[in-house]
């Protein structure tokens, strides 16, 4: 198949075969979906591949909750969203909000990602805008893992003394060590104003 071709053309202009398109779809390194009002995947870009760790042809034409693995999308025989559940879904509803009233919709939800013993809490930010030139209602449904970034506006504990922070396991870490693994931020090291003139006041003349 080739890359970004779908068995059937979804969209009023021929996307699916614009390079133009699929640049664009692919450059964006967060995941994006092209959905249905039922949630139905119709095109994704790599970042969305990598995500949700299937390929196209697996993911093509089923519902969100099916994709992502979603534990309630298994509670009915008929599938993502067809269960009690489903009605509080904020993905499905972030979707529907958009194509009903044509206007973006963004939404924080929190999910919990389940891997044999293990689950990792995961905070995601979703956006679904009504996709332009479509035949059909289209959305384009945009997940953003912002779990680090809520992460550090919460309270992070800090030593009063030597400035060590205490991480999740905790561990006490230097502040650039903590921010490494963290977010894969790392710093460039100067010296401000004041600490010249209180440890190398001789020189600083």
């Amino acid at each position: 198949m080739v890359h970004g071709a779908w068995p059937e053309r979804c969209l009023s202009m021929d996307f699916s075969e614009n390079t133009y398109y699929r640049t664009i779809l692919d450059s964006i390194p967060i995941p994006v979906f092209v959905v249905d009002s039922d949630v139905r995947v119709r095109d994704l870009n790599d970042a969305a591949l990598r995500f949700c760790g299937q390929g196209k042809e697996a993911i093509y034409r089923q519902r969100g909750g099916e994709v992502l693995h979603c534990l309630h999308s298994l509670d009915v025989p008929e599938g993502c969203g067809r269960a009690p559940f489903c009605q509080n879904c904020m993905i499905r509803g972030s979707v529907t909000t958009c194509l009903q009233g044509q206007t973006v919709s963004r939404k924080r939800m929190r999910m919990e990602f389940v891997d044999g013993s293990s689950r990792k809490p995961m905070d995601l930010l979703i956006t679904a805008s009504p996709m332009p030139d479509a035949s059909e209602r289209l959305a384009l449904l945009i997940i953003e893992d912002v779990t680090e970034l809520l992460s550090l506006r919460a309270l992070i504990p800090i030593c009063m003394k030597c400035k060590k922070i205490r991480d999740d396991e905790q561990y006490w870490r230097e502040v650039e060590e903590y921010f490494h693994y963290q977010i894969g931020v790392d710093f460039s090291h100067g010296i401000c104003p004041a600490c010249v003139k209180q440890f190398y006041g001789e020189y600083s003349k």
